[in-house]
């Protein structure tokens, strides 16, 4: 696969500020008010930098922390880094194929995966089922 590679200007100019220090700058939006939260139609999530699906609407549960939260995520979709910052030691998601900040996955969730993948709003768009006609 070939990474997305774009210039800090390049980023700058795609995304609004709020996207670009989320997605650019290791940012986290406010708990409690991301688009996606409660968010539960059916479809895919996708990274709002460059597309690319990550996590499918069956992933998504409710964990009550203030972000969409999934079980799992699209195999090979999502990288992991160890992110020491703010005085612990975090696992960090990026997106695969342009290395955008995604939140960060614990080792808490509630379903078979024991995953809870802690994602902001911010970094994903998302594409809903089409109904059958």
């Amino acid at each position: 696969m070939n990474k997305i590679k774009k210039s800090d200007q390049e980023w700058r100019d795609q995304l609004d500020e709020e996207t670009y220090r989320v997605t650019r700058q290791q940012g986290t939006e406010y708990p409690g008010t991301g688009k996606y939260l409660h968010h539960n139609e059916k479809g895919q999530y996708e990274c709002i930098c460059c597309g690319q699906v990550l996590f499918e609407s069956g992933q998504k549960f409710d964990s009550h922390c203030g972000w969409p939260s999934f079980d799992d995520c699209i195999e090979g979709t999502v990288d992991y880094k160890k992110d020491h910052s703010h005085g612990m030691t975090r696992i960090e998601i990026v997106c695969s194929q342009c290395d955008s900040h995604l939140g960060h996955v614990f080792d808490d969730g509630p379903t078979e995966s024991g995953k809870r993948y802690c994602v902001n709003s911010v970094s994903l768009s998302f594409s809903g089922e089409e109904s059958e006609k």
